[in-house]
């Protein structure tokens, strides 16, 4: 008889690029999303929920950083081994292309403009490495219907507000600015080949100013560069005077910074020593002081930005397009200016890209700039963690005329990072106090006593496992993270009281107290239950820094 093979088991583990996401990491999502939604409410934005899955064909060939149709999903065909296979469906990449298919479905029912902000997983099927997932959350606010400046200076405003909102001060972030119409302008000047693949990969080295510098973008717009692996890049192909057009565009603050310079000398020469030190002050904003440490100088980069554009203008004159980005930046800057956040906290940026088949109009782009440590034990700053612009093509696949709209996304997981960095840990949120069981035949008492926690807002839970060994319960109170275990023997039910064991500081003592200590400092606690009982569960919140819920009251019924 034939052995009957066995059914291999499952491998416990998920596929790979994914990831499983724990309790504090979860909870800690949340409650920053939920403080950037009601700034994203505040502004007017309201909520929408897209489906996970669209049609290939609504998704279209915008993924961002592909070139090619549809690459970079998770895709299937309905049916596909029966005789009439149905739709290609894939998992959304973004929350903006779901968006496009939203907005030309309903346009008759909904306002316009209409805004709407979005909150979800999006999939790209990539390659996987360090602090990359094919999974991630994105956070997006968009106006659909508008064709004006106003809406990307609101857009900006609400940026900053929601990074501020979730504990990144305003010193430790910059709005960078640009519009795309200035990047093809600068390649019309420069008279490169209206190809795709050209174009593609002079704006990529534009792209990489910050950590190619100067000389690597010229390596890129000619022959290529050999990075220190002996990996080859391959170059735009452009002459020489076509790559010195270029970088005129992309060495916009090194020129800029001459002509403060310059004009800093002739106002010392003058003896107009006020003149000389505004212009100090704006020479310190440069890109290249910004990448050891972003200035707080909120006049000196007003005026840096005013000469960004100036030099902006002079370049774009003999280019439409161009100039008329150089104006919308203007608008954007002046309105801005309004809200208070032509400061420090924003940064006219030639050279910052974003997609390349995507955007129309203004970019922006969101850069954390306090220090961090690699993982080669580097400095170096944070980095980008949001973006967007204006794409005023993307409705216009469904319907056929162009809908104006712009938007921005934040990366959720990204952010989290960052402020985790900042503060070197995550936020102490403590897990449920643990309400343990000494008597079986009295679980009715610990649902009342757990019950009086709850209706206070304390997060609290009765053990549900074996109460027989009284040691696992505190060790399943300490894996749960719990800062409090209450326990009510025969003797303190009837006293009407439970004993109240501080696990936090129980465990601190017995790390190495003295016995006077374990006197002075005593982790465990016998009170009444109800309100002095929640007094004493508050008492532990406050005393280990953990937050109480919104409104807590002990002596409330």
């Amino acid at each position: 008889m034939a052995k009957i093979k066995k059914t291999p088991r499952p491998k416990a583990a998920p596929p790979k690029g994914f990831r499983d996401y724990f309790g504090a990491d979860v909870t800690e999502r949340k409650a920053m999303l939920d403080r950037i939604a009601e700034v994203y409410h505040r502004y007017g934005f309201d909520p929408l929920e897209s489906s996970a899955v669209e049609t290939v064909e609504a998704l279209g060939k915008f993924l961002p950083d592909v070139d090619r149709p549809n690459e970079g999903v998770f895709a299937w065909q309905e049916g596909e081994e029966s005789d009439k296979p149905g739709d290609w469906l894939a998992l959304r990449y973004d929350l903006t292309a779901p968006l496009a298919r939203v907005y030309a479905e309903n346009r008759n029912d909904l306002p316009t403009p209409y805004r709407r902000y979005a909150m979800g997983p999006v999939w790209r099927n990539e390659k996987p490495g360090p602090g990359r997932f094919r999974q991630f959350y994105q956070c997006d606010a968009d106006t659909v219907g508008s064709a004006s400046v106003a809406a990307d200076a609101e857009i900006c405003a609400m940026l900053g507000d929601a990074l501020e909102s979730v504990g990144i001060s305003g010193d430790d972030y910059v709005i960078q600015l640009n519009d795309r119409r200035l990047l093809d302008a600068i390649l019309d000047i420069a008279e490169v080949a209206d190809d795709p693949s050209t174009r593609g990969i002079v704006l990529r080295a534009i792209d990489k100013l910050d950590r190619l510098q100067p000389h690597g973008v010229r390596q890129l717009l000619g022959e290529g560069r050999e990075d220190k692996s002996g990996d080859v890049t391959v170059g735009a192909g452009l002459t020489q005077l076509q790559i010195d057009k270029v970088m005129e565009f992309v060495l916009t603050d090194d020129r800029v910074n001459d002509r403060l310079a310059r004009r800093a000398a002739r106002a010392r020469d003058e003896g107009d020593t006020e003149e000389e030190s505004r212009l100090h002050s704006a020479r310190d904003s440069t890109h290249e002081a910004t990448r050891q440490n972003w200035p707080a100088k909120g006049s000196g980069r007003r005026l840096w930005n005013a000469e960004v554009l100036d030099y902006l203008g002079e370049l774009m004159k003999p280019h439409d397009k161009g100039w008329a980005a150089v104006e919308a930046l203007r608008q954007i800057v002046s309105l801005l200016t309004e809200t208070g956040r032509n400061d420090h906290r924003l940064r006219i940026a030639p050279s910052v890209v974003r997609g390349l088949g995507y955007y129309t109009g203004p970019v922006y782009e969101a850069e954390l700039t306090f220090e961090i440590t690699d993982e080669k034990g580097h400095p170096r700053q944070f980095g980008s963690v949001a973006g967007g612009g204006r794409y005023d093509d993307l409705v216009t696949r469904f319907t056929g005329q162009q809908v104006p709209a712009t938007g921005v996304s934040i990366g959720v997981d990204r952010l989290l990072a960052a402020l985790r960095m900042k503060r070197d840990a995550a936020p102490p949120t403590g897990g449920p106090v643990v309400v343990t069981v000494m008597d079986r035949d009295r679980m009715a008492d610990y649902q009342s006593i757990v019950a009086t926690l709850r209706q206070a807002g304390i997060r609290a839970e009765v053990y549900l496992g074996n109460p027989k060994n009284f040691g696992n319960q505190l060790k399943y109170a300490d894996k749960r993270g719990a800062p409090a275990a209450i326990i009510q023997g025969s003797e303190e039910a009837a006293e009407g009281k439970v004993q109240v064991k501080d696990l936090i500081l129980g465990a601190k003592l017995a790390e190495g107290a003295s016995v006077e200590e374990w006197k002075d400092h005593p982790s465990q606690t016998k009170v009444a239950t109800g309100a002095e009982l929640l007094g004493e569960i508050a008492r532990i919140y406050r005393l280990h820094g953990l937050p109480l819920p919104e409104g807590f009251d002990p002596d409330a019924p």
